[in-house]
């Protein structure tokens, strides 16, 4: 038997197996395909302090090897999840990570003091939404407001605490190193790369936002180039994610440096991505005699 159970951060995993948010929702519409207690944990979709509607249709386009989103983090707000799918997650026995949005600092702050009551296991920090208090700039873009937005969050609460990291900045190494400084547990990378689709006959965008967020295939070089880069250059733990369909992409992703790592867009085309990911990486390690999942983190021979 491997032994696949991963500290991330402080954060105890069975294994090292979540999912993106925003592609899981709060786990309960993959629940008749994946016993979500078996992963190492779930990670529900963008939440605020209160209800998004997100953005205007049309907003998903497929692409070449991956797709472009701009959903606009909709959602019902933190009292919803801690009413609805909260509870729903316990019952169901899964470890929790919440995904922590706003448009200010203020409001990422908000929303973690109102998930303290919560039993909730981590948060995950997405610092790649539009700082409206800074003229709309992303705030993960910006050494100055991660470390004011990660450092804000830290002081109010003792949780394990996982920053979320944007593709689309010119040195992915000085952002991660930012939030370090500033009190993260862990990094999550990568987000969304910033992307357009245009249908020719048309002449117009397929988005209604013209611009969205690429994930899938396409992105897993990037993906894994950023994931190696923070490996060497931060000491805290890294969840891996961008283009993961498999058991081997997985591994691929632990031996440049993550510890855990997130199966995304996959989820949309194969219900049971994530179960049979976790497959994947057990029969690799059986395959190739590895009795610890760990011994694979930065295993990269070169």
């Amino acid at each position: 038997m491997v032994r696949m159970a991963v500290d991330l951060g402080g954060l105890q995993m069975k294994n090292p197996v979540t999912v993106a948010s925003g592609t899981f929702a709060a786990g309960r519409e993959y629940g008749d395909f994946v016993d979500v207690a078996s992963l190492g944990a779930v990670t529900t979709k963008g939440v605020s302090l209160h209800g998004w509607k997100g953005n205007a249709t049309p907003r998903i386009a497929e692409t070449a090897s991956g797709m472009l989103n701009s959903i606009g983090l909709q959602n019902a707000g933190v009292a919803h999840l801690k009413e609805i799918d909260i509870p729903w997650l316990v019952d169901e026995g899964a470890t929790i990570i919440v995904n922590v949005s706003g448009h200010s600092l203020g409001e990422y702050v908000s929303v973690v003091e109102a998930l303290e009551e919560a039993p909730v296991d981590a948060y995950e920090i997405n610092i790649s939404c539009p700082n409206v208090d800074a003229g709309g700039m992303t705030i993960g873009c910006h050494v100055e407001s991660v470390e004011s937005v990660v450092s804000a969050c830290r002081a109010a609460t003792k949780r394990p605490m996982i920053v979320k990291l944007t593709p689309n900045v010119t040195d992915i190494t000085e952002i991660a190193r930012a939030a370090e400084a500033a009190g993260a547990d862990a990094l999550s990378l990568i987000n969304t790369l910033l992307g357009m689709a245009i249908d020719a006959k048309t002449r117009k965008p397929l988005l209604a936002r013209i611009v969205g967020g690429l994930s899938g295939p396409a992105v897993k070089p990037i993906a894994l180039r950023m994931v190696w880069e923070c490996f060497h250059s931060v000491k805290i733990p890294l969840l891996g994610m961008g283009g993961i369909a498999s058991g081997e992409d997985a591994v691929e992703f632990l031996l440049a440096g993550a510890t855990a790592i997130a199966v995304g867009t996959a989820n949309f085309m194969n219900p049971t991505a994530t179960t049979e990911v976790i497959e994947g990486i057990a029969r690799y390690c059986e395959d190739n005699g590895v009795d610890d999942v760990n011994e694979l983190i930065g295993a990269l021979l070169c």
